[in-house]
C-alpha cells in the first residue's frame, strides 16, 4: 500500500545528520513523486540527501499559491498505482505554516495514509528555547502589513497572554524583521517578554528572551534572517 509522507527539509544550510534522522534518507530514497513549493530547491535537497540520486528521473507536482486548487488531486494520483508520494515543504516541517496542509486534507479524505517524519520545527524550537508557557501557545503566522492593521493585532495577542496565559508565536518576511521588532517595542508593555528565535539550527543562530524594556537597550540586527518571535510573560 503506497502513503503520503511528509519530509521535513533543513531550515537553511544546517548539516542533515544534525537535524534528520538517518531513516528518512531511506524513506527519501524509497519515493519518486514529490509534492513541493519549489521544485529547484526540493531537487538540490534531494541530492544533498543522496548525492547518487537520479533527480531527472523524480516526478514533481508545485504547490504553492500560484498552484490551481482543483489539480490538487490530481497529485495523489501516484499512490492509486502503487507508488509513495512525498510533501516537502520549502523549509521545516510540511503542513504548517504551509500550503501543504491542503493535499493532506485530501489524502485522508481518499483514505490514504498519511506519515509525518521527524525534522525541525522552527516553532517548536522557538517555543522550547522561549522559556515562556509551553502548555499554552498559539502560532498566529504572519501579522498584518499595514502599519495601523499590525499594531492593532500586536496589542490584541499582547493582550491574550494576560488574559489567557498563552504565548504568542509569530513570523514576518525576513526583510521585514527590524521593522517588526520597532513596532513590538514601541506597542508591548515594558514587562511583557519577548524571544526572538533566528537562524535556527544554523551556526548563526541567536535566541533570547526579555522583557520588552530591556530589548530597547540591546535592539539586535536581525533583517534578513529566518526569526520566530514569541510573546509572553
Amino acid at each position: 500500500m503506497a502513503n503520503l509522507y511528509l519530509i521535513p527539509v533543513t531550515l537553511g544550510e544546517s548539516q542533515l545528520h544534525t537535524v534528520l534522522p538517518d531513516d528518512n534518507k531511506e524513506v527519501i530514497g524509497s519515493i519518486s513523486s514529490f509534492i513541493v513549493e519549489n521544485v529547484r530547491t526540493a531537487r538540490r535537497f534531494l541530492k544533498k540527501v543522496d548525492p547518487a540520486t537520479d533527480i531527472d528521473a523524480l516526478q514533481f507536482f508545485e504547490l504553492n499559491k500560484h498552484s490551481d486548487r482543483n489539480q490538487l488531486h490530481a497529485f495523489l494520483e501516484p499512490v492509486k498505482q502503487g507508488r509513495h508520494v512525498g510533501l516537502m515543504s520549502e523549509a521545516g516541517c510540511p503542513g504548517v505554516a504551509d500550503p501543504g496542509a491542503e493535499v493532506v486534507r485530501i489524502a485522508h479524505e481518499k483514505g490514504i495514509r498519511v506519515i509525518p517524519l521527524v525534522g525541525p520545527s522552527s516553532i517548536l524550537l522557538a517555543m522550547m528555547a522561549s522559556g515562556m508557557n509551553g502548555q499554552n501557545f498559539a502560532f498566529n503566522g504572519y501579522l498584518p502589513i499595514k502599519k495601523d492593521e499590525k499594531i492593532k493585532r500586536i496589542k490584541y495577542l499582547e493582550a491574550r497572554i494576560y488574559s489567557e496565559d498563552q504565548s504568542q508565536l509569530f513570523i514576518e518576511a525576513p526583510y521585514r524583521n527590524q521593522q517588526l521588532l520597532d513596532d513590538l517595542l514601541a506597542n508591548c508593555q515594558p514587562q511583557t517578554r519577548l524571544c526572538i528565535a533566528c537562524d535556527l539550527t544554523l551556526e548563526t543562530e541567536f535566541i533570547r528572551t526579555m522583557p520588552v524594556a530591556e530589548w530597547k537597550k540591546h535592539k539586535p540586527d536581525i533583517q534578513k534572517r529566518p526569526a520566530i518571535f514569541v510573546l509572553g510573560k
